[in-house]
């Protein structure tokens, strides 16, 4: 019997330290919920696992920028709706200007509603979203993806022609009133045709959302496989360690005493 050197110990320190070592590493998995706790674990997962973090991060600051110009679009269409009810009663008012049972004092009152419809429709045209300008006509680049593709939104002009000219009508007079329905309904037109710009952005833009969402979520179920703990398996790992740990740990406490059944011997 050998008492320098204790194989049996050294074998069970050795084993006893793997299997702590693993179970170290199955507790830090089921408290962090990730399998990848350390490169080591997975260097190749961990490499691609940070690649799809970034890409989901990228998306959602896409979806961020959709949603803020979806926000954007429906203000528009709100102030437009608006828009259109003043040119509606506008329209309205030029017809009734031209009633030949009016007289020029009738028509005065007409021409001061008139006025201060016109006024209101260009208020709404030096309205502007979180600073940024809705009616100036500039066309807005919005952000589509996370690799900055860009979808321009038609910018709408509440400044053009059409509208300056039926705003600035007179229908005080019954020639007066003539001209300005013309004028009016041009900028309904117009009007008409701003709306339907908004509408299609609209429609575009809610299908990018959409589309992100979809990307988004598919992307993080991939991520999830490569990088999310099975806890049921994690936790029968975590139960398998843990028994070796304190059998190990009771097999050193056994190998460390034998040497002194040599004891007996030397008595």
């Amino acid at each position: 019997m050998v008492i320098n050197t204790n194989m049996s110990a050294q074998t069970g320190a050795r084993m006893l330290e793997e299997s702590s070592s693993q179970l170290a590493k199955s507790l830090a998995r089921l408290s962090s919920g990730s399998k990848l706790t350390s490169p080591e674990d997975d260097a190749a997962g961990m490499a691609v696992s940070t690649q799809f973090k970034a890409q989901i991060s990228r998306v959602g600051a896409a979806l961020s920028n959709v949603s803020n110009a979806i926000s954007y679009g429906q203000t528009q269409d709100g102030f437009l709706s608006k828009v259109g009810k003043a040119l509606d009663r506008m329209s309205e008012l030029s017809v009734l200007a031209q009633d030949i049972t009016k007289t020029n004092t009738d028509r005065g009152l007409y021409q001061k509603e008139f006025q201060t419809l016109g006024q209101y429709v260009n208020d709404i045209a030096t309205k502007d979203f979180n600073g940024v300008s809705l009616f100036d006509g500039s066309t807005r680049s919005v952000t589509t993806d996370g690799d900055t593709s860009k979808f321009p939104m038609t910018g709408i002009d509440l400044t053009a022609t059409e509208y300056a000219t039926a705003t600035n009508g007179d229908i005080s007079t019954t020639a007066g009133s003539i001209s300005a329905v013309t004028n009016v309904k041009a900028a309904i037109a117009k009007l008409s045709e701003a709306r339907g710009t908004v509408g299609s952005s609209q429609a575009r833009l809610r299908y990018t959302s959409e589309q992100l969402n979809m990307l988004k979520i598919n992307l993080s179920a991939s991520n999830s496989l490569l990088s999310d703990v099975d806890v049921a398996e994690e936790s029968a790992r975590f139960a398998r360690f843990n028994v070796l740990v304190q059998a190990g740990t009771a097999m050193l406490a056994q190998a460390n005493s034998a040497p002194q059944s040599v004891l007996r011997l030397l008595g």
